[in-house]
């Protein structure tokens, strides 16, 4: 008689990402933070794109585009193609926001529960929902720099919750052991600090330029040299402390970890400083605008990896599919051979 081989048959896409929240594993979950962190990089790349094409009022009402529909409609004072854009960076907010529900729906469901992940991942909807209402401010101020600023800067500070929780949720709960010395993990500290003054440092540098999101909107009323001077400065600090950490790491043999971790940042922060100056030579190009402003965000990404690799927290519990998908289900006893 001939066997017959049944083939496996393959999950359903929506049941695996259904699974992956509401039956999350570690892996899967530490997935879903990822994706957090990712969509909030994208959203400060539409929001660069939005600036540089001057769509910053694009839809000129809140929370509707227009005066009496939630979608772009033929408006005699704003062209199609920026309604579009200004429409899309707003759609991509409410993916941001779907995430962020669906990363706090899985820290709930997650294990065994872990409160400070469940804490994490609230702030990601709630942040969402906070820079939702920030950018209404700013259309209804019609594009003013401060407000503008303060849209800008809340992606950042809500990437730390992101990649907080992406990092937390793949190691223990032990209490924090350091891997470097004191020093050098306040140099750490230090470097976050300073890489926040230079993403301000930035939001006052555009709020200056020709990029402010329209043609007609209000700018700060700096020199834009000297602004760009103080931005230079404050990078340059930035670098320095960068360089000072690395040379550190490799001379007290630290962690591989985070010696990675030091490289990409040192990588980066070249790339940036490049970028930069010849964006500043060129006439500041829409292009090179979005993109330094994208490497803004991947340097505030990777100090904060660098941060939080300069100490170990031991290895994550339920690391297998039955330790982390849900309760057990009973098991059936076999009975044994006499």
């Amino acid at each position: 008689m001939v066997g017959v081989t049944k083939r496996e048959s393959t999950p359903n896409p929506l049941i695996r990402a259904r699974d992956a929240v509401w039956r999350p594993t570690a892996g899967s979950f530490r997935l879903l933070a990822l994706l957090g962190v990712i969509g909030n990089v994208l959203i400060v790349v539409s929001g660069g794109a939005v600036r540089v094409t001057e769509s910053g009022l694009g839809c000129p009402e809140w929370p509707k585009c227009t005066g009496d529909s939630l979608v772009p409609t033929p408006h005699p004072e704003h062209e199609t193609i920026n309604m579009a854009i200004e429409f899309g960076n707003r759609m991509i907010t409410f993916v941001v926001l779907a995430v962020g529900m669906l990363v706090f729906v899985a820290a709930l469901r997650l294990v065994p529960r872990r409160k400070d992940l469940v804490r994490w991942a609230l702030a990601q909807p709630m942040s969402v929902v906070a820079q939702a209402v920030i950018g209404g401010i700013v259309v209804l101020t019609e594009l003013h720099p401060a407000a503008v600023g303060l849209h800008f800067l809340v992606s950042p500070a809500l990437l730390v919750f992101c990649v907080a929780l992406w990092i937390r949720s793949g190691e223990g709960d032990a209490p924090p052991r350091p891997l470097v010395a004191p020093w050098i993990r306040a140099l750490g500290a230090a470097l976050l600090a300073a890489s926040a003054v230079v993403l301000v440092a930035g939001t006052v540098v555009t709020g200056t330029g020709p990029h402010a999101g329209d043609a007609s909107s209000r700018r700060y009323g700096f020199e834009i040299t000297d602004v760009t001077r103080v931005h230079s400065i404050t990078a340059w600090v930035v670098c320095a402390l960068t360089a000072v950490i690395a040379v550190a790491l490799y001379r007290t043999d630290a962690p591989a970890a985070a010696r990675r971790r030091v490289n990409e940042l040192l990588v980066l922060i070249v790339a940036q400083g490049a970028l930069g100056y010849v964006q500043y030579f060129l006439g500041v190009p829409a292009v090179l605008v979005v993109l330094h402003m994208l490497g803004a965000v991947l340097m505030w990404v990777a100090a904060f990896r660098l941060f939080f690799a300069l100490r170990d927290r031991g290895p994550r519990a339920g690391t297998g599919p039955d330790a982390a998908s849900g309760p057990a289900e009973p098991a059936l006893q076999t009975p044994q051979p006499a």
